[in-house]
């Protein structure tokens, strides 16, 4: 997988289609991605009790960001005016793997 967590990206398909966020976590496994924020779902969770009184668990609806594929997803490329691009890897002149931008041929930092 190309994406890694920290990117910002914009989705292209699905309800929140149009919306951009920053990637959470990246399942691998799976082949998707939590954004931060997107595909919302809403779950109903009871009190718990807990022998340490601050760490009580919260109750009622609590909103969880679902994971998406990243087919519906893509990169937000900022060298070529914030458009979407595809991401290449190749080596830079030291010899180390680095991610492209397709659109605008520009590194992305890997931080």
């Amino acid at each position: 997988m190309r994406l890694r967590a920290g990117d910002l990206i914009r989705v292209i398909s699905g309800k929140d289609k149009g919306k951009e966020g920053t990637i959470t976590r990246v399942l691998p496994a799976t082949g998707k991605v939590v954004v931060e924020g997107l595909n919302i779902a809403i779950k109903h969770q009871k009190p718990r009790q807990q022998a340490n009184p601050a760490a009580q668990q919260e109750s009622g609806r609590i909103e969880i960001s679902m994971p998406l594929h990243i087919s519906k997803v893509q990169l937000i490329d900022k060298d070529a005016k914030n458009a979407v691009t595809r991401i290449g890897v190749k080596l830079d002149a030291s010899g180390n793997r680095v991610r492209y931008a397709k659109k605008s041929g520009g590194v992305i930092d890997n931080g």
